[in-house]
């Protein structure tokens, strides 16, 4: 089972791949497509990002922050004088994807073992899909599905003990996690159907081909 410093690294670098990013535009982007990073701090992002620079997988530049509004004066202007807005804060750090730090996220991507189904790395993994290739997509999901399965098995297992030592609340909770597992793994039933239609279906001709057919 990866760490959570792992699974944050691959979450990193899979956004650093999309597009350049300072500190905290990553943690909102972090936060808002990787819900499970909620509990992330900038105490833990920011060592992580620091990792990632001192490995190489990832370097820094430092954009100009933006200049402040220009304020409302009684004083005369003074015809040739110009007053250059002052810049708002500190120079943010902008974090980007090195050649290397492509490569190792494809190396990532590109593995479907059972870390990937588990529930935090699972959830990185599927936020990157569009980065994965289709193979990979479908192992990921396959995986993923037998694990729910046997966690539905025990669910039910549970289920059918005495349950003289279970109180009113244990049991709704025990219900609760049966029936969201349940939609967990029609969830991914839909999933691993259309990922399988799409690796069925032929390849759609290319706009050059279709040109050659039309003028053929």
């Amino acid at each position: 089972m990866r760490s959570r410093s792992d699974v944050l690294e691959t979450a990193v670098l899979g956004l650093l791949n999309e597009s350049p990013l300072h500190g905290y535009e990553l943690r909102k982007r972090l936060n808002l497509v990787l819900g499970s990073f909620r509990a992330f701090s900038y105490g833990t992002l920011y060592p992580a990002l620091k990792a990632l620079v001192t490995r190489g997988l990832i370097a820094t530049t430092e954009n100009d922050p933006p200049p402040a509004p220009p304020r409302r004066t009684t004083k005369p202007v003074i015809p040739g004088r110009t007053t250059k807005p002052k810049p708002l804060g500190r120079r943010r750090v902008v974090y980007e994807l090195t050649a290397e730090g492509k490569e190792h996220l494809q190396t990532v991507l590109a593995t479907a073992g059972p870390a990937a189904w588990e529930d935090d790395n699972f959830d990185v993994r599927f936020a990157l899909f569009a980065q994965t290739d289709a193979e990979t997509r479908l192992r990921v999901l396959e995986g993923r599905r037998t694990r729910l399965t046997e966690r539905l098995e025990a669910y039910r297992q549970a289920a059918a003990h005495p349950r003289s030592r279970l109180d009113e609340y244990a049991l709704e909770l025990q219900r609760f996690g049966l029936e969201k597992v349940e939609r967990e793994v029609h969830w991914l039933d839909s999933l691993i159907s259309t990922e399988r239609g799409r690796a069925a279906a032929p390849p759609r001709p290319s706009q050059q081909d279709q040109t050659k057919k039309e003028r053929g």
